[in-house]
């Protein structure tokens, strides 16, 4: 069966991480820690993320490899340490899905997704039981880049009722806040300067979250479309044995413009 070999696979897999932590097995491997494998555990997590947008199903597929991996090598070491073991992790998240998904594994009824997620929040407070100066912000990593965190975080809160009731509302919050910011740098004051473009952002989120843009996502794209057109213009100006550089800024953007206009071609 199909997925026998799904289990055997994986079996194998956390054999594989057992055997370069063991005896004879990788140096490197065996000198790593919780704390040292962090960096690695992002990057990989991001490499997920541009392998998924790259389009390209064999990356994809490679990079959730790297990925998982990462996560074997961190249960490897909290079982070499006593703390847990592959087979107490996996029940553990096994149980807190079946317990999340009443409407699935039970006989709760909802009536769509908004439903669902409701009964989640509502799940996740009453496992907590209520501890004092419980937030149901709280769980959010602080780490996370700012513009994601500020979408999980307004996600949050309007499972809870804490939202404008469509896209209006949120927009006009961010006209509002553009108005404040301006009045801001009339005023040259850079403290209020700094509050007001945190506002605008954040208003700028909410924004996204109504319209279904995942804001990290789609600056992420932003970034890498102006890297692409930056690059067309110092390519364009060495090709005219210019040394990179402009004679002025009314050029660059001409060729700005011209490399604009390829994408779109690029994309009829």
């Amino acid at each position: 069966m199909e997925e026998d070999r799904v289990g055997n696979l994986f079996s194998g897999l956390v054999k594989i991480m057992e055997r370069l932590r063991g005896e004879g097995g990788c140096p490197w491997d065996q000198q790593q820690t919780h704390d040292s494998l962090k960096p690695f555990l992002i990057e990989e997590a991001y490499e997920v993320l541009e392998a998924l947008e790259s389009g390209d199903p064999t990356r994809f597929m490679e990079e959730l490899g790297d990925l998982l991996f990462q996560i074997v090598f961190q249960v490897q070491i909290s079982a070499e340490k006593g703390e847990f073991t592959m087979e107490q992790m996996l029940e553990a998240i096994s149980e807190k899905m079946r317990r999340r998904h009443p409407h699935v594994f039970s006989d709760l009824q909802v009536a769509d997704a908004q439903e669902v997620l409701f009964n989640w929040e509502d799940i996740k407070r009453r496992e907590k039981g209520e501890e004092k100066g419980i937030s149901a912000l709280d769980g959010i990593p602080r780490d996370l880049p700012a513009l994601l965190r500020a979408h999980r975080l307004q996600d949050r809160a309007s499972r809870l009722g804490f939202d404008w009731p469509d896209v209006v509302g949120a927009y006009a919050k961010v006209e509002e806040e553009l108005g404040e910011l301006k009045s801001a740098l009339q005023a040259g004051d850079r403290g209020r300067m700094e509050e007001e473009l945190g506002d605008l952002f954040f208003s700028l989120v909410n924004v996204a979250r109504f319209v279904e843009v995942n804001p990290e996502e789609a600056l992420r794209k932003t970034i890498a479309r102006f890297i692409s057109r930056f690059r067309h213009i110092e390519e364009s100006l060495r090709l005219e044995h210019r040394g990179g550089e402009a004679r002025d800024l009314e050029e660059m953007e001409r060729l700005w413009q011209e490399a604009k206009s390829r994408e779109r071609t690029g994309k009829e």
